[in-house]
C-alpha cells in the first residue's frame, strides 16, 4: 500500500545512517570477543568510503582499541598490587595487636612497608605540584605591606596625572578635566594652592627640578609655565578613631549636583559608553564654559564617537555592585574652598594645532617637551618661550611624553602602537629610534635610572626595553586590564601599574608581580586608575595613584628585599 511504502522510505534513510556510524566498544578484556570479529562486522556493511581508506580507518580503531585495552589490564594488575599490600600492612598490624615477641621489628616492618607504599603512590604527584605549592608560601616577613594612608579629595571632574614636587616643600599637584591644576598638602591631604589659567582639561603636571615652576599641558592646545608658593598647614592633632571614622564619613556624603550627569550608569550599554567617551572628549579637549554638561548629550548615530580617550574607561556602574548599589555622590569632596588662585601663567607655549596631552621638563629646566594630538612634539626655550623643534614621524596622536632624568633623551608614546626615543645630547644630530612592539595605544613610555625604558599599552601589557638591544623587550608583564601612566621608583625599581579596571599592581624589572594595592567598597579607587608616581623621599606616602573618581590617594609601600629577590 502507498501508506507501508512511504513509512518504508522513512524508515531507509536512518538505517542507512545507522549502518555508517562507527563506535569503539568498551570492553573489559580481549577474552570478551573473538579477534577480528568487531572488523568482520565492520566489513559486513555498506559504506560509501573506499576500501583503502576504510581499512585505515579500521587498522587505526583496532590499535586505538589495544591501547585501551593493555591500558586497562595494566590498571587492574596494579590495583591487584595494591589490594596485596593493603592485606599484608592488615595482617601485620593484627600479629602486632596479638603480642607477638617480635614486636620491635614488625613494627618497623609495617612502617617501612607503609612508608614504599605511600612513596610509590604519591611520588608523581608531589613532584608534579610541589614546585607550585611552593611558590604560594609566603612567610610574614617576606610579605609586601601596601597601606592606605591619604585621600586627596577636591577636583570636580577626573584626574588626568600627578606629580611630586622635587624642591622644598615638597607638595603633591594634581592635574584634573575639571580645568585645574591643585597643589597639596602631603600630610595633611589639604590644598594649599590652585591653578586655573588653562580653558581646557589639564591633562598633564611636571615640576621644574631646581625651581618652584609647574609646567601644565591643556586641551585648549597650549602648555603653560607657572611659578608658585606655598606655604603648608601645620598637622592637625591625630583624633581617636571614632573622630576619624566620623569625619571620613562626612566627608564622603558631601554630594555635588554635577556627580549625578557624569557618574549616572545607564541601563543600556551602549549608551553609557557613549555618554563617556562624549563627556571624556569634551573634557580632554574643551575649552568650553561649563566644566560638564548637567545632562546625557542626546543619543543619535551622528554623535556616536568611535574615538577611544588615551585612559579609556573600560570599567562600568553595572560590573561593580559596590558602585551600582549606592549613590555616586558619596564619591565627591568637599572641594579646595577658599585657597590661593593663579590665573596668570608666566609663559604660555602656542605651537600645537591639537590638544596638549602631556609635557615634561629636560635635564636642567631650560627646555621643556610638549607631546599633542597632532601628532607631533615641540621642543621650546624656557625663558623665550621659542619653539626650538618639532618632532614629527608618528602616524596617530600622541598619549605621552617623558625625559630622561640625566641626559638630553625624549620619549613619545602614541596610538600608532609605537614609542619613539629621540636623542638631543648632540646639537648637530637629532637621531630617533622606533620602538615596534605592542599592539594597540602606548599609553605611556618612560625611563628608568640606568638605560631602560618601560613601556605600557592598552593591549594590556607591559614591557622593559634595552636602549642597547632595541629590537626585543628583555622582559613582559601580561595583566587583565590596559594599563595607564605607569610610573618606576628610582631607588627599588619597582613598577607600579594603573589600571582601567581600577586595580594598581606592583611589578618587578623582571616581569614578577610584587603585590596588588588593596581595594574594597570603601577603600581605594572606585573609576579608572589614570596615573602613579612614586615620592621615596617620603617615608610614609611613597607612592601617588590617581584617577577618573577625582580623587588622588597616598600609599606607603613596603616591598622586603627578600620578595624582590625571587
Amino acid at each position: 500500500t502507498p501508506v507501508s511504502s512511504s513509512a518504508s522510505a522513512a524508515r531507509h534513510p536512518k538505517q542507512k545512517r545507522k549502518a555508517h556510524s562507527l563506535s569503539i566498544r568498551r570492553t573489559n578484556s580481549t577474552e570478551e570477543r573473538p579477534p577480528g570479529m568487531h572488523r568482520d562486522m565492520l566489513e559486513g556493511q555498506d559504506s560509501k568510503l573506499p576500501l583503502s581508506l576504510r581499512n585505515n580507518l579500521l587498522d587505526l580503531f583496532g590499535q586505538i582499541e589495544r591501547e585501551f585495552e593493555n591500558l586497562y589490564i595494566e590498571n587492574l594488575e596494579l590495583r591487584r598490587e595494591i589490594d596485596s599490600l593493603n592485606e599484608r600492612l592488615t595482617g601485620d598490624g593484627q600479629i602486632l595487636e596479638g603480642g607477638d615477641p617480635n614486636k620491635g621489628a614488625l613494627k618497623a616492618k609495617a612502617s617501612h612497608s607503609t612508608s614504599q607504599l605511600s612513596q610509590k603512590l604519591k611520588t608523581t604527584y608531589k613532584a608534579s605540584t610541589s614546585k607550585i605549592v611552593s611558590s604560594f608560601k609566603a612567610t610574614t616577613g617576606s610579605r609586601a605591606i601596601c597601606q592606605l594612608l591619604k585621600e586627596y579629595v577636591g577636583h570636580r571632574d577626573g584626574i588626568w596625572d600627578l606629580g611630586i614636587t622635587r624642591t622644598q616643600p615638597v607638595v603633591l599637584g594634581t592635574a584634573s578635566a575639571d580645568h585645574s591644576a591643585l597643589l597639596w598638602s602631603i600630610e595633611t591631604g589639604k590644598c594649599v594652592l590652585r591653578y586655573a589659567g588653562h580653558a581646557g582639561s589639564v591633562n598633564s603636571i611636571k615640576f621644574h627640578p631646581t625651581e618652584q615652576m609647574a609646567l601644565t599641558a591643556s586641551g585648549d592646545q597650549t602648555a603653560h609655565i607657572w611659578r608658585y608658593m606655598v606655604q603648608l598647614p601645620a598637622p592637625p592633632p591625630q583624633p581617636d578613631a571614632t573622630v576619624r571614622l566620623e569625619a571620613h564619613t562626612r566627608t564622603r556624603t558631601h554630594t555635588h549636583t554635577h556627580t549625578q550627569g557624569y557618574f549616572h550608569c545607564h541601563r543600556t550599554k551602549s549608551r553609557r559608553i557613549q555618554y563617556q567617551q562624549d563627556h571624556l572628549m569634551r573634557s580632554i579637549n574643551a575649552s568650553d564654559t561649563l566644566v560638564m554638561s548637567l545632562k546625557p548629550p542626546v543619543i543619535t548615530s551622528s554623535s556616536f564617537l568611535t574615538w577611544s580617550s588615551p585612559l579609556p574607561p573600560q570599567a562600568s556602574c553595572d560590573d561593580d555592585p559596590d558602585l551600582s548599589d549606592r549613590e555616586d555622590g558619596d564619591l565627591d569632596g568637599e572641594g579646595p574652598g577658599e585657597v590661593p588662585t593663579i590665573r596668570v601663567a608666566t609663559a604660555t607655549l602656542k605651537s600645537h594645532q591639537g590638544v596638549v596631552i602631556a609635557a615634561d621638563w629636560l635635564v636642567g629646566g631650560r627646555q621643556v617637551v610638549t607631546a599633542s594630538w597632532d601628532r607631533a612634539a615641540n621642543l621650546y626655550e624656557v625663558e623665550t618661550s621659542e619653539l626650538v623643534h618639532t618632532l614629527t614621524g608618528h602616524d596617530q596622536e600622541l598619549t605621552h611624553c617623558c625625559t630622561h632624568p640625566s641626559q638630553r633623551l625624549v620619549v613619545t608614546s602614541s596610538r600608532d602602537t609605537t614609542f619613539r626615543l629621540w636623542d638631543f645630547r648632540d646639537p648637530s644630530i637629532h637621531s630617533v629610534n622606533v620602538f615596534q612592539g605592542h599592539t594597540d595605544t602606548v599609553t605611556s613610555a618612560v625611563f628608568t635610572v640606568g638605560d631602560n625604558v618601560v613601556s605600557g599599552s592598552d593591549d594590556r601589557t607591559v614591557k622593559v626595553w634595552d636602549l642597547k638591544n632595541m629590537r626585543s623587550p628583555i622582559a613582559t608583564i601580561r595583566t587583565d586590564s590596559a594599563v595607564n601612566r605607569l610610573s618606576v621608583s628610582t631607588n627599588q625599581r619597582i613598577i607600579a601599574l594603573p589600571h582601567d579596571n581600577r586595580q594598581v599592581r606592583l611589578f618587578d624589572m623582571n616581569g614578577v608581580r610584587l603585590a596588588r594595592l588593596p581595594r574594597s567598597n570603601r577603600m581605594g579607587h572606585r573609576r579608572m586608575v589614570c596615573c602613579s608616581a612614586w615620592n621615596e623621599e617620603n617615608q610614609s606616602c611613597n607612592l601617588f595613584t590617581c584617577g577618573f573618581d577625582r580623587q588622588a590617594i597616598g600609599w606607603n609601600i613596603n616591598i622586603p628585599a627578600l620578595l624582590q629577590e625571587k
